[in-house]
């Protein structure tokens, strides 16, 4: 049987010549961690600075007279609370009101957008919002952690003094970029788009400024201590943004968008579920599908697990009945690989502001 070869980045050859080691995401071949490893690189993010190729996100470009038109019936966030020169974070929904992606928008300018899916959903976006697929003319680079504006700095005063959710049209080390003040690791920093001819030189003028590479491992464990949504986890066609806990990212006061009407019912009688966050007692982390019982009874299921390099302990995101959902503080059990592991009901994030 064919099999569908694996796309790769601009920065392919970067990667491997920096010693990554390299496997499958979302039909891209990118990397998973370089040689320091995860747990090296997840507390330089939280330390200092980390840089990772995001390249395999999509970019779905509407432009055009009625392009805010567009988004506007095709996602849920209201775009009229941002302007021209912002991002915003949104989602696209089916008509049970189930989440199809979430998307970063970049509102570049009055007619230009830029969508920004997950990898395997750039095509379903597409569908969902028109325009073009500008994925494979691109390299972006996300650039994270407490001390990435001070390394940048060097590389360009504009790109690193871009504001949080604030998109600008700049220069990073010489070279054309659209950079916004965006990232999915629960820190500070910036995203910066490139042509893909000045892709690893500006990977090097950033490796340069003392910036960590980062890959794959680290960026899924550094949004899971933020509980940060992964679509496929948190987030799917059959996950409505109440049951997420991100009622925020509907727009209720706009015009009719896909999925309105059946989040208003879900609304009024109130989501069946509701996601919670568990510590484990010990280092081993929770596991995607394991069950979660509160006093001998199974309440959901566990949709993101792993260990927390800050916290010491594995920790996880689950899907719970929110008749009876444990609160902070609450003892929990969950059901892994056969075995019971003691938790606790934790308030969200994991690690960095707590609401």
């Amino acid at each position: 049987m064919a099999t569908t070869a694996l796309r790769t980045t601009a920065l392919h050859d970067a990667h491997q010549a920096l010693g990554a080691k390299m496997v499958e995401f979302g039909g891209y071949e990118m990397p998973l961690h370089y040689p320091s490893g995860t747990v090296a690189e997840h507390l330089a993010c939280r330390r200092d600075a980390v840089v990772f190729d995001v390249s395999h996100l999509g970019t779905v470009r509407v432009t055009g007279p009625a392009a805010l038109a567009t988004l506007q019936a095709a996602l849920c966030n209201d775009l009229t609370k941002v302007r021209p020169g912002r991002a915003q974070y949104s989602q696209a929904l089916n008509d049970d009101g189930g989440v199809l992606d979430d998307v970063i928008v970049w509102w570049v300018d009055e007619t230009r957008f830029d969508v920004m899916p997950n990898a395997s959903n750039t095509q379903r976006v597409l569908d969902a919002v028109g325009g073009e697929d500008v994925t494979a003319g691109r390299t972006v680079l996300a650039v994270q952690g407490p001390r990435a504006r001070e390394r940048i700095a060097s590389l360009g005063d504009a790109a690193a003094e871009t504001p949080r959710f604030a998109v600008a049209r700049t220069t990073v080390a010489g070279r054309r970029a659209m950079v916004a003040g965006t990232g999915y690791t629960g820190e500070d920093g910036v995203e910066i788009a490139v042509e893909n001819d000045d892709a690893e030189a500006v990977l090097e003028a950033v490796l340069g400024t003392g910036v960590s590479p980062a890959g794959l491992g680290a960026r899924d464990t550094l949004r899971l201590e933020a509980a940060l949504p992964l679509h496929g986890h948190e987030l799917s066609a059959s996950i409505t943004p109440l049951e997420a806990g991100l009622s925020w990212v509907v727009g209720w006061n706009k015009a009719a968008f896909r999925g309105k009407a059946a989040l208003e019912v879900q609304r009024a009688a109130g989501p069946v579920r509701t996601l919670r966050g568990v510590v484990a007692a010990t280092r081993q982390p929770p596991r995607e599908g394991s069950a979660v019982h509160v006093e001998g009874h199974v309440v959901g299921t566990v949709t993101s697990g792993n260990f927390s390099p800050v916290l010491e302990h594995g920790i996880g995101l689950c899907l719970v009945a929110s008749d009876g959902a444990p609160a902070p503080g609450d003892a929990v059990e969950l059901e892994v690989r056969g075995r019971t592991l003691a938790a606790t009901c934790a308030r969200l994030p994991f690690v960095g502001k707590r609401g």
